[in-house]
């Protein structure tokens, strides 16, 4: 057992009650804070963090960045924490200011989405010290201009499309680091790893839906 920064003990010997699939240790890996990350969990559900082995927190919310929402998922999560501050509802002076608040609040990188305009892209390039992520869903002008401004890597989230997003990314750009989706398979996982993503980020089942299954297997006790 170990006591950590918050006062809980914890045993790092047990397994994670909610696994990130194994296939994604064939990562090649990213470097944040000084650890490498291979697996990236897409939540802000606090329950769904702290009970998954991810390396590292994809937290990506279709709101405005809110401070005390980032303050807690840096708190808790106990890894690196990638945080969303702009993109089709914030940009400008706004999420350069956010993105700046986010870097004092401890996060690892700084993340926007495709509506991001390329000013914005460079702004935050030039005052961030963290890592500035884009993320993409196709290879065309706009995300070229954006990944040309200054990013340090690229989240490319493309659906069913992504392995072929992100081949073309990589060829283009075959040293900038690619965050992508795996999506719900071992197979669709490898087959964006060998088109060259550095690592995955895996989105879990939610809260309600394991809770669901907890019910239906205490109902099927009882």
């Amino acid at each position: 057992m170990i006591e950590r920064a918050d006062g809980i003990l914890s045993d790092i010997n047990a397994p994670a009650e909610l696994p990130v699939p194994a296939v994604i240790q064939q990562a090649p890996g990213i470097m944040l804070q000084g650890r490498l990350v291979k697996s990236l969990v897409f939540s802000t559900d606090l329950a769904i963090i702290c009970h998954c082995d991810a390396d590292a927190v994809l937290a990506v919310y279709p709101f405005m960045c809110q401070p005390a929402i980032t303050q807690a998922l840096v708190a808790a999560s106990q890894r690196p924490v990638i945080n969303g501050v702009g993109g089709s509802i914030t940009q400008g002076e706004r999420c350069v200011t956010l993105a700046l608040h986010s870097e004092m609040q401890g996060v690892a990188g700084v993340v926007v989405n495709a509506g991001i305009p390329v000013d914005t892209v460079h702004d935050l390039a030039a005052h961030v010290n963290v890592p500035v992520i884009v993320t993409v869903y196709r290879d065309d002008e706009q995300a070229r201009a954006q990944i040309e401004a200054g990013v340090d890597m690229v989240n490319v989230a493309a659906g069913r499309q992504t392995a072929a997003v992100v081949a073309q990314l990589h060829k283009q750009y075959p040293h900038l680091p690619i965050i992508a989706t795996g999506g719900p398979t071992d197979a669709s996982i490898l087959e964006t790893l060998e088109a060259g993503a550095s690592a995955i980020s895996w989105t879990p089942p939610t809260a309600q839906a394991l809770e669901r299954k907890v019910m239906e297997r205490v109902r099927g006790a009882e």
